[in-house]
């Protein structure tokens, strides 16, 4: 986070003219939330980086799209158009982070070191709307973009172990061709049935259509993401929102778009191994909840575990051709893509959830339930599942965030042909006329 920073103020020391840093908010630890803008268009792109603590390489493409922005006028000047880019919008879960940023890029490395906060402390969401919002960053972020109303927003995400694709609230023509471009010529695989767009419209090759928020249940809500959120919130004021997901460890079967040999064997498999996995780490919170009553600060990793071990049982019963109860929604067509897709989720929520168990073991301070060694052995094995029965490869950084970089690029090109209203940067005396409402889209 220190060097995201000073590599944002140097930029504009050496570019005063053209780059400017400016505190837009500040996180619940007292963090600041920077915003660095390049050119002086009336036309707003807003890009968000570090909406999710464990992603983290939105800030080195935020620093790579400022250096294209300052170095090719047609990007400002030619377009009209400032550059708005939020370094980071959840800088205190992305310190949380920090122990594996600097490597090794091991997966075991990775999941041993992870956090991410629990739903309701995730920065994008808005679960009860957008008037009762608590977190600061959420309102620092709703405020930012009622003062610039984007033509594009763009929030940069990372897939851990998969492949890359984009998610849209409205169409834009030819994008899933560029990105299709951009993802061969980086060696990037393109997740053709993403776990999180299984519901989804499909408007392209690993392009997905958002549906409109509604509301839910937190289960759905955290596999769906299909809930009230900063991704929606800058519509009314016509601003076509793209989320982009690179990988860091790529995975060749999720653009498999062939058929399944055997669907039904495969689901089955995937939700047994859920079930057996979410009953070990069901067991190993039992041994260790009752030493942390006295250990500080745990909530922020309890949160999370919570989360996902709600969640397993009732995906696993989704995925299960051989359960109906008449109240799950009957599973799509499923190709090949679908099917890694589904095995690298499973795998994914019981990784996350044991890597923070094992946090929260060491946070006991001397392990009295003798979890280290069983929680050691998980990850292992079931980081080993995902380098050999799924082919993980490490995405080097600078690849993540060149893919990243040109699809966003791909994005402002096409959002400013198909832009509905012209953006404002809600200064004073700019216009105020009646924003486009969703129905009428």
């Amino acid at each position: 986070m220190d060097e995201l920073g000073a590599r944002a103020a140097a930029l504009v020391a050496r570019r005063p003219e053209d780059a400017r840093l400016r505190r837009i908010g500040t996180s619940r630890a007292g963090a600041p939330l920077w915003l660095l803008s390049v050119g002086h268009g009336s036309r707003h792109a807003l890009v968000v980086a570090g909406p999710h603590a464990n992603e983290p390489v939105g800030g080195a493409t935020v620093l790579r799209l400022a250096e294209r922005a300052l170095a090719d006028p047609r990007l400002t000047e030619g377009s009209d158009a400032t550059w708005n880019l939020l370094l980071c919008l959840d800088p205190d879960g992305s310190r949380r982070n920090e122990g594996w940023l600097s490597g090794p890029y091991t997966l075991g490395h990775y999941f041993r070191n992870f956090f991410r906060p629990g739903f309701l402390e995730q920065p994008e969401w808005l679960p009860d709307g957008a008037d009762a919002v608590v977190l600061p960053e959420t309102r620092a972020l709703l405020d930012l973009q009622d003062e610039l109303r984007p033509f594009l927003q763009c929030s940069l995400h990372g897939v851990d172990v998969g492949g890359g694709f984009v998610e849209l609230t409205r169409d834009l023509p030819g994008l899933a061709r560029r990105v299709a471009h951009t993802a061969a010529r980086l060696g990037i695989p393109r997740e053709l049935g993403a776990y999180d767009t299984l519901y989804w419209p499909t408007v392209g090759p690993a392009v997905y259509r958002i549906p409109p928020p509604r509301r839910g249940d937190l289960a759905a809500a955290i596999t769906e993401a299909a809930v009230e959120s900063t991704w929606f919130h800058p519509h009314r004021h016509g601003t076509v929102t793209a989320i982009v997901e690179a990988p860091m460890w790529g995975v060749d079967a999720v653009e498999d778009s062939s058929p399944p040999a055997d669907r039904d064997a495969v689901l089955r498999t995937v939700s047994g191994t859920l079930r057996h996995d979410t009953r070990l780490l069901d067991g190993v919170l039992a041994r260790i909840r009752p030493q942390l009553a006295a250990v500080p600060d745990t909530a922020s990793l309890l949160a999370p575990v919570d989360d996902y071990l709600l969640v397993c049982p009732g995906l696993a019963d989704a995925w299960d051709p051989d359960i109906d109860n008449g109240s799950a929604r009957p599973l799509p067509a499923l190709n090949t893509a679908h099917l890694a897709a589904l095995r690298i989720s499973g795998r994914r929520l019981a990784l996350r959830t044991a890597g923070l168990l094992q946090r929260l073991a060491l946070s006991t301070g001397h392990d009295p339930a003798g979890v280290l060694p069983d929680l050691d052995r998980l990850i292992d094995e079931w980081c080993a599942d995902y380098r050999d029965g799924c082919g993980a490869r490490w995405i080097p950084v600078a690849r993540q965030a060149e893919y990243q970089a040109r699809v966003v690029l791909s994005a402002f090109e096409l959002a400013q042909r198909h832009a509905r209203v012209r953006s404002r940067s809600g200064e004073p005396g700019w216009g105020t006329e009646a924003a486009v409402p969703m129905h009428r889209e």
